[in-house]
């Protein structure tokens, strides 16, 4: 697929060849063009594990390069970008990124692998700027509706819907909203010994 000749952006004109302005505008979009700064992409691996510390994805830009004839060239994959997760302290929502999933990547302007490495204050590795090996993961967008979700509404109460059972420290609430205690006794179905008339309380649910 080639872009209108109107639409060229890798040529360079006639009237850029004259120098002045011209030239300096053209060499201007060719640097920035090597900067790497906020692209959707979309996941194809992901590198995880439960609850441990924050993983890293493997991603693939969506929107494709042009050559110098403004031929289309597909991205390759990127690989070990950390991805976001919603966390302060010890507390945190983990709904860590699927494969399929479309977000926003951002490449941060200096080299960030050794921070990625320590977890700490640390020199950069190289000189590279605004490179593609220094993404993080921002998810998502684009995509589809979900199966399960805790939805806040605007005029108020919450909904949380679950393809499974909700576990609450122990307390389960399956999917047909039958509730078990943590000591196994099912709420809508148990029973209680040693019930007589007056004041006698019953025993233990069963």
């Amino acid at each position: 697929m080639q872009l209108k000749n109107s639409d060229k952006l890798g040529l360079i004109r006639p009237e850029q060849a004259m120098g002045g302005s011209a030239q300096l505008a053209a060499l201007f979009r060719h640097l920035t063009g090597k900067m790497q700064t906020i692209t959707l992409v979309e996941v194809v691996a992901v590198q995880n594990d439960g609850i441990n510390p924050v993983g890293t994805v493997s991603v693939k830009p969506l929107v494709s390069q042009l050559d110098g004839s403004d031929n289309i060239i597909e991205h390759g994959v990127i690989g070990n970008i950390p991805y976001f997760r919603l966390q302060g302290g010890q507390n945190a929502v983990v709904i860590d990124p699927q494969k399929g999933d479309i977000a926003l990547c951002s490449f941060c302007s200096r080299d960030i692998s050794a921070v990625k490495r320590t977890r700490k204050p640390s020199p950069p590795n190289s000189r590279r700027q605004f490179d593609w090996s220094d993404g993080l993961y921002l998810g998502g967008y684009l995509n589809g509706s979900p199966t399960q979700y805790i939805q806040f509404n605007p005029e108020g109460g919450i909904n949380i819907v679950s393809t499974g059972d909700i576990n609450i420290n122990g307390l389960k609430i399956s999917k047909d909203g039958v509730l078990t205690l943590s000591n196994g006794v099912i709420v809508d179905t148990h029973v209680h010994g040693g019930v007589r008339s007056g004041d006698s309380d019953t025993r233990e649910p069963k």
